[in-house]
């Protein structure tokens, strides 16, 4: 009698499992939606197209008399709908759903929106920043490369 009764514990503990996997993946990409669209990824996304076109120009010039048509092309596949599904599943393998939701929390709080506003400028400083020490010291790379043969 016990042997039955675990055995069908067992059976109903494998069958269930997927299901109960499925909902967990469920509400963790639930919770990941939700932290994205407090960080408002949604309408940011037309502001960071614009922001890659002007560094594209900025850094080919030859590029602006096309920009434009970049700029439609960006804004055609880089747009939410397109990068959603992606997306949540980048944020779900990076945090688990306890954290997705701490940082929705913080991400409404009037500093996760003042954070949210500042840090892609401060991420594009940062990367400037790296750029122009990588450019003040490419013959030293040069010359490594150089020697590296």
């Amino acid at each position: 009698m016990r042997i039955l009764l675990y055995s069908s514990l067992i059976t109903i503990a494998l069958i269930c499992h997927p299901v109960v996997a499925v909902g967990d993946e469920h509400s963790h990409r639930q919770a990941a939606e939700t932290l994205l669209i407090a960080m408002e990824v949604d309408k940011s996304l037309p502001k960071v197209v614009e922001q890659v076109v002007e560094n594209q120009v900025q850094q080919h010039p030859q590029l602006a008399p096309q920009r434009e048509v970049l700029q439609r092309f960006l804004t055609t596949y880089v747009n939410w709908e397109n990068v959603k599904e992606e997306t949540i599943t980048a944020y779900t393998h990076e945090f688990t759903e306890p954290e997705l939701k701490q940082l929705a929390e913080f991400y409404t709080t009037p500093l996760g929106k003042k954070a949210h506003e500042k840090m892609p400028k401060l991420a594009l400083i940062a990367g400037q920043l790296g750029l122009k020490q990588a450019q003040a010291h490419q013959a030293e790379l040069q010359q490594m490369l150089s020697n590296a043969r």
